[in-house]
């Protein structure tokens, strides 16, 4: 297993050899060359190979790719057929250098690449962002890698905490755009291609960008139906068996329901619980495994477990997700392993893609926003700054949790309601409210958040995650669906539920969503708590400058708790201090 590097630099190429000013940059970072320019981070769990060769162009890569038979054929009516046994990295290099951005928008799968193209460096991503890839530039020189860790040891970087990030996790509890915690890093969006030259210029092109396509022909269930059994079928590993994550809700189970329904070998199916004395969906997941007959496994999580993975779990993340699911997703990433499993799929993607409940909230605020006279009233909001309170994390509270020299290194920064006013605001938004908020949440939370959780957690114990919901073509055909057929009344996401009702006990399908209940605020006041007080309030987090010791010690005490949310927002902050210490910042 393993991360790549690669580096474009003055005075290097093919002909220069290992000894090359960028082989000496990637050393630098901890990589190991395989070609010119070209390296490997061997310490670090991933799937990076390489180097491939095609047209004269020379690349690494992590990819998967779930539809080779459409690519092989679309190059073969191009005149150019790959070899037999050619790798999913290869075969991805040689669409590119055929077909360019048709011939990377025609790939399905989990993808990031990086090809040395003369004297530019190109990086492309997959379409919803499955896998992630970072760059950038110094001492004249570009460098990218899908290890953050590896960037962050380049000395000629010399990078530092970037404030404007900090900010930016607080407000959404991840990082929602390109921007990381290491100044001067940036993320390679999803769906982009990137083409770095080497006089330091960047060309963006968008291979793929979800579109609403109002008038779609066909049954918009039955078509679903057809597209989820193909987007599930893709992803089922070849003569083994195959791990479902079942939370109980509608998409895991769906997903339990077509992974049994498809394939030949047996489905093992995971749940998590965290004790019976907390509202859990354990008798909706157990339903669920009895009626698509699947082994299944319920681990439970305790709170001391939690709070002696946490800091481990932190540093696997290549940017921190506020999220108290990752040490029980890390915990299930190991147990699908100890099974011998290679694959194991998810139900994420249902919410972003087809509307769940957390768009109400912004639903509402609009029907207020678009009252007679309501922007003239006190509480009006414009709509991208209504979506970041709607996440109830600790945007409202920077005031009193920053101190004041952060909050005046800030005040030049742009605001972060410019990650969102793209999809919300912006020319080129979509027509549909609902559309609108889906968009945005597949581009920031599905991107930045639920995707790169997964495979990062999952790739660390050498197990593939894999999203059927997240497929390119279902979400087409999502923002290709109108709004009334998603948002149906009070029921949310409808069609998908219609397209797979025959698969599933009607209490799975027409139950109201009520997620898992994860005891954050037990933890924080119990194993947790020693902790967490040692940590935020230590040498090291006062000497970093970032937060008032006072308020972090009234949310430790946990005083107004109940309303404002105190317990989450205490995760978020340590959860952050956790990454900036095992990123030595």
């Amino acid at each position: 297993m393993a991360r790549f590097c690669v580096c474009l630099a003055p005075g290097s190429g093919p002909a220069v050899g290992r000894s090359g000013p960028a082989d000496a940059h990637l050393a630098a970072m901890g990589a190991a060359p395989v070609a010119p320019g070209l390296a490997l981070v061997r310490d670090e769990p991933g799937r990076a190979q390489g180097p491939f060769d095609a047209g004269g162009r020379r690349a690494v890569g992590e990819v998967t790719l779930h539809n080779r038979a459409e690519l092989l054929g679309a190059l073969a009516a191009d005149g150019a057929p790959a070899p037999p046994g050619t790798s999913d990295g290869e075969l991805l290099l040689r669409c590119w250098v055929r077909l360019g951005e048709r011939g990377v928008a025609l790939a399905e799968g989990m993808f990031v690449l990086a090809v040395l193209d003369g004297d530019d460096l190109v990086l492309i991503r997959d379409h919803v962002g499955a896998r992630t890839l970072f760059y950038a530039r110094a001492a004249g020189a570009w460098a990218a890698s899908t290890s953050l860790r590896a960037l962050r040891r380049w000395p000629a970087l010399g990078t530092r905490m970037n404030l404007s990030a900090v900010r930016s996790f607080l407000t959404f509890a991840y990082l929602p755009g390109d921007e990381t915690l290491l100044e001067g890093v940036r993320e390679v969006l999803p769906g982009r291609v990137l083409r770095l030259a080497g006089d330091g210029t960047v060309t963006e092109t968008v291979h793929w960008e979800p579109r609403e396509l109002p008038g779609a022909s066909g049954d918009p269930v039955l078509t679903l139906r057809a597209l989820l059994e193909d987007a599930t079928a893709r992803r089922l590993p070849e003569a083994e068996a195959v791990g479902v994550l079942l939370s109980g809700g509608i998409d895991s189970s769906l997903v339990t329901a077509l992974a049994a329904k498809l394939h030949s070998h047996p489905v093992h199916t995971y749940s998590i619980s965290f004790g019976g004395e907390l509202p859990n969906e354990l008798g909706y997941s157990g339903l669920v495994a009895a009626h698509c007959h699947t082994r299944h496994r319920v681990l439970t999580v305790s709170g001391a477990a939690v709070a002696g993975r946490l800091a481990g779990t932190a540093a696997l993340l290549d940017s921190p997700v506020g999220d108290p699911l990752t040490v029980p997703n890390l915990l299930l990433a190991e147990t699908v392993a100890e099974d011998g499993l290679g694959v194991v799929l998810n139900g994420e993607g249902g919410d972003p893609v087809f509307g769940g409940p957390k768009n109400l909230p912004m639903l509402v605020q609009e029907m207020h926003a678009s009252a007679p006279g309501a922007r003239g009233e006190p509480w009006y909001e414009d709509r991208a700054t209504a979506y970041l309170r709607s996440y109830r994390k600790c945007w409202t509270d920077l005031p009193d949790l920053l101190t004041a020299d952060a909050l005046s290194a800030l005040e030049s920064a742009p605001a972060p309601q410019r990650f969102v006013e793209p999809y919300l605001t912006g020319p080129g938004r979509m027509t549909h409210l609902l559309n609108q908020l889906l968009h945005c949440n597949l581009r920031t939370k599905g991107a930045h958040h639920i995707l790169t959780k997964v495979e990062r957690l999952t790739a660390s114990q050498g197990v593939e995650g894999r999203a059927p919901l997240f497929d390119r073509h279902v979400v087409d055909h999502a923002f290709a669906t109108p709004p009334t057929l998603k948002l149906r009344g009070t029921a949310e996401k409808w069609v998908l539920k219609e397209a797979v009702r025959d698969l599933l006990p009607a209490t799975v399908v027409d139950r109201p969503k009520s997620g898992m209940r994860v005891p954050v605020q037990q933890w924080l006041t119990g194993p947790l708590r020693e902790l967490g007080g040692d940590l935020l309030l230590g040498r090291a987090a006062r000497r970093r400058g970032l937060f008032r010791p006072d308020t972090v010690r009234s949310w430790l005490r946990g005083e107004g708790a109940l309303l404002p949310r105190q317990g989450g927002k205490l995760w978020l902050v340590l959860t952050l201090e956790l990454w900036l210490r095992a990123y030595d910042l």
